[in-house]
């Protein structure tokens, strides 16, 4: 689903350890297969962060990643404490979706990775 939705492979082993550290997750199913996803990942109190949210691109542009925005941002609200930092990293168009559910871009921080 990760590379069908243009965002980068993980290894089975790397995809098995993060899918043990999610919070919640979301997957949109159709006729017996996963067409949308996202998660929520963090430490349960202080962070929470968006990750892996992803349409099948021949259903894109159809409400699909907002009904997945939907659940997670709900599920956020209903358990994170008042004081937790959520974030996530927008890829391209995307950060139009994530402003409809709050998010806004940081003027004095710098989204920064490396990749092993």
């Amino acid at each position: 689903m990760r590379a069908a939705a243009g965002l980068s492979r993980k290894g089975a082993e790397a995809a098995e350890g993060g899918l043990r550290g999610t919070l919640y997750g979301v997957s949109l199913l159709h006729e017996g297969g996963v067409v949308g996803m996202g998660r929520v990942i963090g430490d349960g109190g202080c962070f929470y962060f968006v990750v892996d949210v992803a349409v099948e691109p021949g259903l894109q542009g159809r409400g699909l990643g907002r009904r997945i925005m939907q659940a997670l941002d709900a599920w956020v609200r209903a358990n994170a404490p008042a004081t937790a930092h959520v974030s996530l990293i927008a890829d391209g168009d995307a950060r139009y979706l994530y402003e409809k559910f709050g998010f806004v871009e940081l003027q004095r921080a710098v989204a920064m990775a490396y990749t092993l």
